[in-house]
């Protein structure tokens, strides 16, 4: 294949003359460009399991090839890759885990995020191949074509269903906990999640809020992946599941409406529609919270939150992010009297509505 061009080498007196006239360069273009050598490499290393076994202890070259099934030619690149990457230590030929994938990469542990990537490796990886045709025809490419049954096709499959939900929770866990711990739930007393997944968001706040009972509302499928998450957390006796379609179906009425990574699925309308009716389903002086990875209000610099958008075009026949401008227009449309913004964590920023 040859040298790519960032590999050439450059004389001083080039090196110089560039940076004084700021010439411009094609680094970001090739690195951007190539970018999915590195994100293939993690998604390969987290379906192989590499960080959990790495969390169990350090390991060699040689121990490591066996243990993963690796093939001679390719283990000693690959691992020595995710060193130059960041996400492996190496010592005297001895491999471990950085500090972040210890403890965010290996699933033994609460904090593991990988739940996304296994998704992303499985699902995501192959419908982003097909962007250019998303870009053209402004239909879908996942699982269910250019149809309405996006999440039909991905509930059909329990298995499939339940990694999805996984990857909800991975995706979720930092913005999660920082709602749980910044937002003044001591004014409430009851919660309601809407699309819940495993149920992490309610879990994080009933944990870090013993006052508070809530409630999941989402199809009857995920019921039990929801209800095993969260006996597995021992609070079963304040978070229960009710199912139901958010569509079609009455709200749950509860003190605080909550909805993670969710509106972005849907369309203008149905973004508005279900934003009036979890207004209706409020108490006066009740909370609407939304979080997604707002798009900034100049759609210049979360480059995530955009991206995300266009994730949304290959996975759903409407769906789009947002700033958090258009969502607190559409609050105020539905007659919410206070809106704010905040940043969680990362790229996702809460938008809050009070009735």
């Amino acid at each position: 294949m040859g040298n790519f061009p960032w590999t050439i080498k450059k004389n001083p007196q080039q090196e110089e003359i560039a940076m004084s006239t700021s010439a411009p360069s094609p680094d970001h273009i090739l690195q951007t460009g190539m970018a999915f050598f590195a994100s293939k490499s993690l998604l390969s290393a987290v379906e192989m399991e590499l960080f959990t076994e790495l969390a169990k202890h350090p390991e060699d070259l040689e121990t490591l090839t066996g243990r993963l099934g690796l093939h001679p030619r390719s283990s000693r690149d690959f691992l020595d890759a995710l060193v130059a990457l960041g996400f492996l230590e190496r010592h005297n030929g001895i491999y471990s885990n950085t500090p972040s994938t210890e403890l965010f990469l290996d699933k033994r542990k609460p904090a593991y995020v990988g739940g996304i990537l296994e998704m992303a490796n499985r699902r995501l990886y192959l419908h982003w191949n097909k962007l250019t045709n998303a870009l053209r025809t402004g239909q879908p490419q996942g699982e269910a074509g250019p149809s309405n049954e996006t999440f039909a096709a991905l509930y059909a499959d329990p298995e499939r269903l339940k990694n999805f939900l996984g990857a909800m929770t991975g995706i979720s866990r930092g913005a999660n906990m920082t709602i749980a711990a910044k937002f003044p739930w001591v004014k409430y007393k009851t919660v309601a999640d809407l699309g819940p997944a495993q149920g992490d968001l309610l879990l994080q706040v009933a944990l870090k809020n013993a006052h508070l009972s809530g409630v999941g509302f989402d199809l009857p499928e995920v019921g039990p992946v929801f209800e095993e998450y969260v006996e597995q957390n021992g609070l079963s006796s304040r978070v229960r599941f009710k199912g139901g379609n958010f569509f079609t179906d009455p709200l749950p009425t509860a003190d605080v409406i909550m909805m993670g990574h969710i509106l972005h699925d849907w369309n203008l309308e149905q973004k508005r529609m279900l934003i009036g009716k979890a207004y209706q389903a409020l108490p006066a002086g009740g909370a609407l919270l939304v979080y997604e990875a707002l798009i900034d209000d100049e759609r210049s610099k979360n480059a995530f939150g955009l991206l995300m958008s266009l994730n949304m075009l290959i996975e759903t026949p409407g769906g789009f992010d947002y700033t958090g401008a258009d969502c607190t227009g559409w609050m105020k449309e539905a007659g919410f009297r206070e809106t704010r913004v905040e940043h969680l964590v990362g790229p996702d920023s809460m938008v809050i509505g009070i009735k």
